[in-house]
């Protein structure tokens, strides 16, 4: 059974958006669809000793449908910003300088100014110090047809996808039937019951990026992601 995951790009994601990866022999990036703002497309939190910090990419919305591959980063120095402010929030973590040259060098010498871009890098990259094997494509290269859920369908078809694994959200929107009729099954993402690991200050939060548990538990954060049990 060969399983399919579609989602846009984050950047520097959380935990469950691995672990969604990891959970699939295909996960597609999704980035056809217009560009939210106050959304994860161009920020995520770090857990810093005054609690969640929000860390940004400044980007520009020329159009109201503007999709996400069609963003534009703002400035020219976020990269630059976003290391020293993720080096000063954990630059005392246990195993800081376990992953500190290959992150310092993919920030600072960041070539690309569309968002898309600099979030596959980034996903990439972790999947890569987690250990994640699956195959990391982008949408466009499938070129699908249809509407918002069609075209989900129509991905997993293209893939020879039988199970198409998605997030709890989506079941406000996502019309099984067309999944069933197409004979392919949905698995839906529990995101509840993580085990929390050792953060660098109390109060415990669940939801920052990737780089949190990465920082802090090293070669142990495998442990603390359900798709590796």
């Amino acid at each position: 059974m060969k399983k399919i995951a579609i989602s846009q790009s984050n950047y520097i994601p959380w935990k469950g958006y691995f672990d969604m990866i990891n959970s699939v022999d295909v996960f597609v990036i999704y980035d056809e669809v217009q560009y939210t703002k106050n959304d994860w497309r161009n920020r995520n939190l770090l857990k810093t000793k005054k609690g969640v910090e929000w860390i940004t990419i400044p980007v520009k919305q020329a159009k109201l449908d503007q999709t996400i591959d069609e963003t534009f980063v703002a400035t020219t120095n976020w990269n630059i910003k976003h290391w020293k402010m993720i080096q000063a929030t954990y630059g005392k973590a246990s195993y800081f300088n376990k992953y500190k040259v290959e992150l310092e060098s993919l920030y600072l010498n960041m070539n690309t100014n569309l968002l898309s871009e600099i979030n596959f890098i980034f996903i990439q990259l972790i999947c890569r110090l987690l250990g994640i094997s699956t195959e990391l494509i982008n949408s466009r290269d499938l070129n699908l047809e249809g509407d918002r859920v069609t075209r989900l369908v129509d991905a997993c078809k293209k893939l020879n996808g039988d199970i198409y694994v998605s997030g709890p959200t989506a079941k406000n929107y996502l019309e099984e039937e067309l999944f069933t009729s197409n004979n392919i099954s949905i698995k839906w993402m529990d995101y509840s019951g993580y085990k929390e690991y050792n953060q660098m200050s109390l109060p415990f939060v669940h939801t920052v990026s990737i780089l949190d548990l990465l920082f802090n538990e090293g070669n142990d954060s495998k442990k603390y992601l359900k798709s590796f049990i």
